[in-house]
């Protein structure tokens, strides 16, 4: 056989080894799609994964965040359940109308949600909150109970003893907002509060890629931004008043409820997730070596801690 023809056939035998190694990949990233609907004149961006009729999980992200922040843990969820990850109002993809436009609060934020859970045709859903996900969660939940088959909590507070000591300066700004506008921006909006709020107390920095800090501040940066963030975290202490309202809807009802939580969080202390066993007597809570983002971290495991509660509440394994 000649060298032309040897390579010829070298090649096509190559080719077909690589065919064959592709066919048997079964990447779940292959069902992730990126969608925007209306939703009282806003557009709201979601990230949809997973097959439609499968259980529904809705994910709720944090500040200063958006829907990608689940990227990671997407496919690891796709092949068995159907997810939804949606930016608010003011974040992400979404629509960031000035205040003057939209009443930026968590209640009114979370009404944003319920509707896009009504326009998507989401009957029922098991939530997964992670820190600004906690406060937009809860009220959905109490607002209609029915839809909640389950809740899974990830660095979202509901106790004040969950709250570090980085809130005072926070309660600071409730109490006198006009003063305190530059110190709040130091502590929780500022390059620095942004990057340390994922380190935290990390022994591991090398595990964290920067992009998630940066990308976080240009967001924080774009026009607009400032009063949008500060307005609505002004609302935030009207979640603090709402801790025993949650409490009292979490010991009544007793969902099922999963806490995976970052222990190297500076802005939510450890404590805040072992609160939930006085409120769930059943609740799951495992403490992870991660920050307050623990997917930056812990992706692998707080997917199986997720898909082990997701199956035992279908009542299969697996």
């Amino acid at each position: 056989m000649s060298i032309p023809a040897t390579l010829a056939l070298s090649a096509a035998m190559a080719c077909a080894v690589v065919q064959a190694s592709a066919q048997e990949l079964r990447s779940s990233r292959r069902s992730i799609s990126y969608h925007s609907v209306d939703v009282r004149d806003l557009k709201i961006f979601y990230r949809e994964a997973g097959p439609a009729d499968a259980p529904t999980v809705l994910l709720l992200h944090g500040f200063p965040s958006s829907s990608r922040m689940w990227e990671p843990l997407l496919p690891l969820l796709a092949d068995k359940y159907h997810v939804i990850a949606p930016d608010y109002p003011g974040f992400g993809n979404s629509s960031a109308p000035p205040p003057s436009d939209f009443t930026y609060t968590f209640d009114n934020i979370a009404g944003v949600m319920n509707e896009l859970t009504v326009k998507l045709g989401l009957g029922n859903y098991v939530l997964f909150m992670q820190d600004y996900g906690g406060p937009v969660g809860f009220r959905m939940a109490l607002a209609h109970p029915e839809r909640v088959r389950g809740i899974i909590i990830q660095n979202a507070v509901s106790h004040e003893q969950g709250l570090s000591p980085l809130w005072e300066a926070r309660r600071r700004y409730w109490a006198d907002p006009a003063h305190e506008l530059e110190a709040l921006k130091a502590n929780f909006t500022s390059l620095a509060a942004t990057r340390q709020r994922h380190l935290g107390s990390s022994p591991h920095p090398e595990r964290y890629d920067p992009d998630t800090w940066t990308d976080e501040y240009a967001f924080l940066t774009r026009p607009g931004q400032a009063e949008i963030q500060t307005t609505l975290f002004l609302d935030y202490r009207t979640n603090v008043a709402s801790y025993p309202e949650w409490q009292e809807w979490l010991r009544k009802t007793r969902p099922p409820t999963l806490v995976v939580w970052g222990k190297y969080d500076p802005s939510f202390a450890v404590a805040g997730a072992s609160a939930y066993r006085d409120d769930v007597p059943d609740v799951q809570v495992h403490i992870l070596e991660a920050g307050h983002f623990a997917l930056d971290e812990a992706t692998d495991e707080i997917a199986a801690l997720v898909r082990g509660y997701l199956a035992r509440l279908d009542g299969h394994k697996g």
